[in-house]
């Protein structure tokens, strides 16, 4: 099983979902995405597995989210997404990806749907 963590070790929630896949025995492949930021085409990928919508995926409450006014209604995915390629920090987190499937460990509990 192939499973990636896209992981922030200063969250507590990034730190409890690597723990749970660990005591499980799965050791994933660690992307502290806010080092190694995923490009458009793999946040484009991450929301088709997600099911999700980017505003979906962004921490509203993050300041760069007001600062940068991505609150804008008018604003487009497209748009949203260079937000987040640009600042990961609005990436919510962590994503748990297992071949064509991903969940966010928010609950940590909620990625063991997908493993």
């Amino acid at each position: 099983m192939s499973v990636i963590i896209y992981h922030n070790p200063r969250c507590t929630k990034s730190r409890q979902t690597l723990a749970l896949l660990r005591e499980r025995g799965i050791e994933p492949e660690v992307v502290e995405y806010l080092k190694t930021p995923p490009d458009a085409a793999t946040i484009g990928r991450l929301l088709g597995m997600l099911h999700m919508s980017p505003r979906d995926l962004m921490r509203r409450k993050e300041q760069i989210y007001r600062a940068l006014g991505l609150d804008d209604p008018s604003l487009d995915d497209e748009a949203l997404i260079a937000a987040m390629v640009e600042h990961p920090v609005l990436m919510e987190r962590p994503i748990v990806v297992n071949g064509d499937r991903a969940a966010i460990g928010r609950p940590p509990e909620q990625v063991l749907e997908i493993l």
